[in-house]
């Protein structure tokens, strides 16, 4: 209670703030969905990698043209199908995802629109970075001059949102190879392979430099109190219907069987 009226006294709204390491994206994306939909609550969650390598896909994306399926299908990497927009990404150990879970009226001047919320991130992260590298937000991506080092995918509900970011703090040259490059690219990308399009963020920052800027920022905005994962209250994974899901390997081969076709 205490917290919560400083929050006021401050003017500035209560954010919840959950600190992980290594969550499984899956679960991650789990939690995301039950937060943004049984909560009131402003959330941020930021997860200091994931396990083993696994493609996320956007909530309408299509395999057959986004992700190289043979080589998927015989290095066993897991598919995600997110339950937000956005594009296809390979994450893993490498990866941190910053997630902020906010009601409509949380951020003052943010409407609960794609492009309004897009452009308040743009000037958070640009607290993040100052002093760092040439940092921009470039159409929906986060770069550092014009290489791609943050992709971000959003849900939108009637009194909430949800934007969610996976940074490549550093990335597998080979996991690259398994997403093919987009139809629909960004225009800055031009045709730029995977490898000529992105950078590291370890390049410029450590990942606890980074968490930390992070934090900081937020803080400006928020009333941010830290809490443990275990003291989330939300339904559990059995008690929630999940729009995110995990491929199952006929989805993946039948994919593979239409290519071919």
């Amino acid at each position: 209670m205490a917290v919560m009226g400083k929050a006021r006294e401050a003017g500035l709204p209560l954010m919840k703030l959950v600190k992980l390491r290594g969550m499984p994206i899956l679960q991650q994306l789990h939690l995301e969905e039950r937060l943004l939909r049984t909560s009131s609550d402003n959330w941020c969650l930021i997860n200091d990698g994931t396990s083993s390598p696994t493609i996320v896909m956007g909530l309408s994306g299509k395999l057959s043209e986004l992700v190289e399926v043979k080589p998927v299908l015989q290095d066993h990497i897991p598919i995600i199908r997110r339950f937000t927009g956005g594009g296809t990404v390979v994450v893993d150990q490498n990866t941190i995802f910053v997630t902020m879970i906010c009601n409509k009226d949380a951020v003052s001047n943010v409407q609960p629109f794609p492009r309004s919320i897009m452009s308040w991130s743009g000037l958070l992260y640009n607290d993040v970075f100052e002093g760092l590298a040439d940092f921009h937000l470039r159409e929906n991506d986060y770069v550092f001059g014009d290489r791609k080092f943050g992709g971000n995918a959003q849900s939108i509900t009637k009194n909430r949102w949800i934007h969610h970011t996976s940074f490549l703090w550093d990335y597998d040259v080979k996991n690259m190879s398994y997403l093919k490059l987009p139809a629909k690219a960004p225009q800055y990308r031009l045709t730029r392979s995977h490898l000529d399009f992105v950078c590291r963020m370890k390049e410029y920052l450590t990942r606890s430099e980074f968490i930390e800027r992070t934090i900081k920022a937020i803080g400006g905005q928020f009333s941010v109190k830290s809490i443990s994962s275990e003291s989330i209250d939300v339904p559990s994974v059995s008690e929630y219907v999940h729009t995110t899901r995990l491929l199952t390997n006929q989805e993946i081969q039948e994919a593979c069987c239409t290519i071919q076709t």
